[in-house]
């Protein structure tokens, strides 16, 4: 379940806003987000419980709305790290502690969380910067991982700036995203891993080393290595970018971009 293993990463890391179980809703202080989003802690808790008690409830209006408003006001990055990922972490240890209870719960509010963030960039008060030419960012998740939030999260968010990205989706097959590779040339590839199970270093190694597009003017792309199944991985992929999270993967692949 995908809220329950998001659960598990950011119970792992210390730089990750958590969530107390026994306040299923209450995200922990981030100042850097409550600050670039213009939210106050309090106000974040309180729609952390209120998206949380809706999908308890099976209520997909309301998780509808809830959702969309917040992105609407707030942007894609604050609803990201403000509201949904503190909400799926505290539905996750819900689900962890109940005995396979909850399981609808988690599948509906991931799948609001995805139609919102599928949404988003229609959804802020402003339009969608224009489209820039270009290379393509793409999105995919390594062979065997299942888990798409944070690359739809990514692609939402570089949507809003008008970035030009193509997002794979999950479960990739090697040959599949080496075909992609080699028919749109992008600038960055970001491969998501949720576990370090999962974390495919003999691809990544393949997708670094190669050079890309027709003869005598090949070039190398930029892989970006996101998620924590990349952490400690060996051997390491010499080159590649591993940001932290969603603020920093926005940084690497549009440096100067305002939040959105």
């Amino acid at each position: 379940a995908e809220a329950a293993r998001i659960a598990r990463r950011r119970e792992s890391a210390p730089d990750a806003a958590g969530v107390r179980a026994a306040a299923p809703a209450a995200a922990q202080p981030d100042t850097t987000a409550s600050e670039e989003s213009g939210l106050p802690h309090g106000a974040a808790r309180r729609e952390c419980r209120g998206l949380a008690r809706a999908a308890v409830r099976l209520d997909s209006d309301a998780l509808d709305r809830q959702l969309e408003a917040f992105v609407r006001h707030h942007g894609v990055v604050a609803a990201w790290e403000r509201l949904m990922m503190p909400t799926l972490h505290a539905v996750g240890r819900k689900w962890e502690t109940a005995g396979d209870r909850y399981v609808e719960v988690e599948h509906l509010l991931s799948w609001h969380v995805s139609t919102a963030l599928r949404s988003a960039p229609l959804l802020h008060g402003s339009p969608p910067m224009p489209g820039r030419d270009g290379s393509p960012v793409l999105l995919a998740c390594v062979p065997g991982e299942q888990h798409t939030l944070p690359l739809e999260a990514l692609h939402a968010a570089l949507r809003r700036l008008g970035h030009p990205v193509r997002m794979l989706g999950a479960a990739l097959p090697a040959e599949a995203l080496v075909a992609a590779v080699r028919r749109t040339g992008p600038d960055h590839v970001v491969l998501w891993s949720q576990t370090r199970s999962q974390a495919n270093v003999p691809l990544a190694l393949y997708l670094q080393q190669e050079a890309w597009g027709i003869k005598g003017a090949r070039r190398h792309t930029t892989l970006v290595l996101a998620g924590p199944g990349w952490r400690g991985a060996r051997p390491a992929v010499a080159g590649s970018l591993q940001p932290a999270g969603l603020r920093e993967a926005l940084a690497l692949l549009s440096p100067g971009a305002a939040p959105v």
